[in-house]
């Protein structure tokens, strides 16, 4: 069965593979003469085939349910790949390099001097009532004055083809594991493509973040001991935690394999002893991190780990406190943050946002809940939102009341048109919405993955794309179109 792209539309959307005029855009060309000579029934054929090998690498990831738990799931994949010129993205990459460089030196503001508030260009009540802001990191220098080593800025395109920021992950951003499964499966299935096509490669992360995290030690003289440190196999993200451990060749280890001695070092359990830490690559949260200092009942941290880290005995990437970047009302404040640290204007748009703590903005907001996206600062997963136009009377209206209580803890934003990309359904090849989340090392120098995790609404005319509810995923190919 041939594929007919006359009859494959998205209207009023921008699609990633297919122009306009019905043809393939330049990254895509090779890309789609490909799929047109495999034929519908060989596509299958190969979808087929590339779940079968998620299956057997065992590339799973956790959905939480109220009713059953916890399950493991097969981490959903079409094998359609999403197509970006490298032209394009090497001014994505440079407006994501700018944009993280910029929030590092806000964060390092915010728990030093506070320039940036004592020159009213940011509001000191927005740091204060930030659920994410440490009062015990005010003062602590890290490695190199760098807090957020590790970003996931979503990315979407809108209709008329302006690639925007959606958010910045600064946290414990996940989901770059699955960029390099998803390009070793998509070379199983795909391989002469490979073999002709110039698309650059994603496999060097692990080196690259381990490198990273190396020279984050304070102590050079010697191989520093690096440690993943996860909450245990039953997060959601574990895969991801033991797959980076396993690819940079380090230890994985829970809070319990940690200690820290009267010298205010860090220490793992080994059969050999116990072994000084240097860096750790902290995949929890920080409320969970140091029960001396933050929850008294956490199982899952270290304590007095916070203490070594402010002596300066063991790095912590991302170091805590970084999340204070990591709320949606301070990402309204980026390109001001850009201007003011950088003195430059900001490569690439935030999406147009209303601050709802502003009366003015509220007003705005309240009287357009059917045609906004209200979004609480400090959610994720595209959980606790209120999709306006898709909404009924009564959901606008418990919002309009929670927006009114609490009118700080909201934003909103106009319905975003997600581009779309091809994707294998049933038998056929339709239009599906996509973002798109690249990674960010910050160490001695910057680097950005050439491409990232392609996030992809399964569900038709679906704009949510979390794995958690229902959302895929595809392989990014960022072309050499010139070569």
């Amino acid at each position: 069965m041939s594929i007919d792209w006359n009859t494959y539309s998205a209207p009023g959307q921008h699609d990633e593979l297919v122009g306009p005029s019905g043809g393939a855009r330049a990254a895509g060309r090779a890309l789609m003469r490909y799929l047109s000579e495999l034929g519908g029934e060989e596509i299958g054929v190969r979808q087929q085939a590339a779940e079968l090998a998620i299956k057997a690498m065992g590339i799973t990831f956790t959905v939480y349910h109220e009713q059953e738990g916890s399950i493991d799931r097969a981490w959903p994949l079409d094998i359609i790949p999403r197509t970006i010129t490298r032209k394009e993205w090497a001014k994505i990459e440079k407006g994501l390099k700018q944009r993280v460089a910029a929030l590092n030196l806000f964060i390092d503001d915010v728990y030093h001097e506070q320039r940036m508030v004592a020159d009213g260009l940011f509001p000191k009540e927005v740091i204060s009532t930030s659920k994410n802001f440490r009062s015990e990191c005010v003062g602590v220098k890290p490695p190199g004055g760098c807090w957020a080593h590790i970003c996931g800025s979503d990315l979407v395109r809108d209709k008329d083809g302006t690639v925007y920021v959606l958010e910045d992950n600064l946290r414990v951003p996940s989901g770059v594991s699955y960029m390099i499964e998803n390009r070793q499966v998509v070379k199983r299935v795909f391989p002469e493509l490979f073999e002709s096509a110039a698309i650059l490669p994603v496999d060097d992360y692990p080196s690259q973040l381990h490198d990273m995290l190396v020279a984050l030690s304070s102590r050079h003289e010697r191989q520093p001991e690096v440690v993943v440190l996860t909450p245990g196999i039953y997060n959601s993200a574990y895969f991801e935690h033991a797959f980076l451990a396993r690819q940079m060749g380090c230890e994985l280890v829970e809070g319990r394999d940690l200690a820290v001695h009267e010298d205010d070092c860090v220490y793992m359990q080994t059969i050999r002893g116990w072994t000084r830490v240097d860096v750790i690559y902290r995949r929890i949260d920080d409320d969970f991190l140091d029960p001396e200092v933050f929850r008294s009942d956490s199982s899952l941290g270290v304590p007095g780990l916070m203490r070594a880290w402010a002596s300066g005995n063991v790095a912590l990437a991302n170091a805590p406190g970084a999340g204070v970047a990591d709320d949606k009302l301070v990402y309204t404040y980026v390109p001001d943050m850009i201007k003011y640290y950088l003195d430059e204007a900001p490569i690439l748009p935030n999406v147009p946002s209303w601050r709802c703590r502003d009366k003015k903005e509220l007003e705005h907001v309240l009287g357009h809940l059917d045609s906004l996206v209200v979004k609480p600062v400090d959610g994720s997963g595209g959980y606790g939102m209120l999709m306006g136009p898709m909404s009924t009377q009564r959901e606008r209206n418990s919002f309009a009341a929670q927006l009114k209580a609490d009118p700080r803890s909201f934003i909103a934003q106009p319905v975003i048109t997600l581009s779309t990309v091809p994707t294998f359904v049933g038998d056929r090849i339709e239009p599906r919405h996509v973002d798109l989340r690249p990674f960010i090392l910050s160490g001695p120098q910057t680097y950005v993955t050439t491409g990232g995790l392609t996030r992809v609404a399964l569900r038709q005319g679906s704009l949510v794309v979390n794995s958690s509810q229902g959302g895929g995923s595809k392989d990014t190919w960022i072309v050499d179109t010139e070569a």
